[in-house]
């Protein structure tokens, strides 16, 4: 199939070079030129704006940084809907607040556009392997139409309910991660702190009620002081405030997560913002007097 691709960030070239794998055309357009060129030199074709893209392409996938991105490539001057015709597929994967798919799916309903928000949870270790989770909002028989295609980029596509509810699930998922990686940045400064080795606690309680992927992936990051990017911290913040937004609209309190987005707040103010996740590490570090690592 041909399909068009606009953001091609961290996430968004592994997706693309995947679904060159699997044999797909793709006319694919970033802002950024050696992104371009990059997924260009894989075998995909460069589009000139996302408007283009739109106009070339029955099925279109954004994989952008948030909700004003969205809005301004798909609604904007030169946006998808611009180009798009008649029954065009928007497919967005990026992770943005629910009522901002709400917002692009009623301007696509206006063009008979049909939409889905798909937004995504693995970083991109899993955008790599194609073995993302998938969560998706919006028609369930245009779900099942485009199924095959986004478990070329994925292990799990799961439709969730109506558009904005994929979208409600990534704030779920970003929400139990944050707090699992804050848990995991406590509990081993304290066994620092108790001059007990880090790693044999980790060999001990990993296969335990305690043990997670979350602190399978991210446990040897801090042991190793390894904080390469696989999810930056300022993107969580992100999620945590479009978490944080959502859940005062509807009225559920999020005390939990408003106390480790105020952490992360404090590692990208002391410049830490680009690390990954993991780097909460860092927080408990300075709080507690550890070094951070081994």
């Amino acid at each position: 199939m041909k399909i068009g691709f606009v953001g091609l960030g961290i996430m968004g070239k592994p997706m693309v070079k995947n679904l060159l794998k699997a044999g797909h055309e793709v006319v694919a357009f970033d802002l950024n030129k050696a992104s371009l060129d990059e997924v260009v030199a894989s075998g995909a074709v460069a589009g000139t704006s996302a408007g283009d893209v739109a106009s070339k392409t029955p099925l279109v996938i954004t994989m952008l940084p948030n909700s004003p991105h969205v809005k301004a490539v798909v609604m904007g001057e030169g946006g998808v809907l611009s180009g798009a015709k008649e029954g065009t597929i928007l497919i967005d994967m990026s992770s943005i607040a629910p009522l901002a798919s709400q917002e692009v799916e009623k301007a696509c309903r206006e063009k008979k556009v049909r939409m889905l928000d798909a937004p995504v949870s693995g970083g991109e270790p899993k955008a790599v392997d194609g073995t993302l989770a998938i969560m998706v909002g919006g028609d369930k028989a245009l779900f099942e139409e485009v199924k095959d295609i986004l478990l070329v980029m994925g292990a799990t596509a799961v439709h969730c309910g109506s558009v904005g509810a994929g979208n409600t699930t990534k704030l779920a998922n970003q929400i139990i991660v944050a707090l699992n990686i804050a848990a995991v940045s406590e509990a081993f400064t304290l066994v620092k702190k108790a001059g007990v080795d880090p790693e044999l606690v980790f060999d001990a309680i990993k296969g335990g009620l305690a043990g997670s992927t979350v602190m399978n992936a991210k446990a040897p990051m801090m042991m190793d002081s390894n904080f390469k990017p696989g999810f930056k911290i300022d993107l969580h913040i992100k999620d945590l405030a479009n978490a944080m937004d959502t859940a005062h609209s509807v009225g559920s309190p999020l005390p939990l997560t408003a106390s480790v987005r105020e952490m992360m707040e404090t590692l990208h103010a002391d410049g830490f913002g680009g690390d990954d996740h993991s780097a909460l590490a860092r927080y408990y570090a300075k709080v507690s007097g550890t070094k951070i690592g081994k």
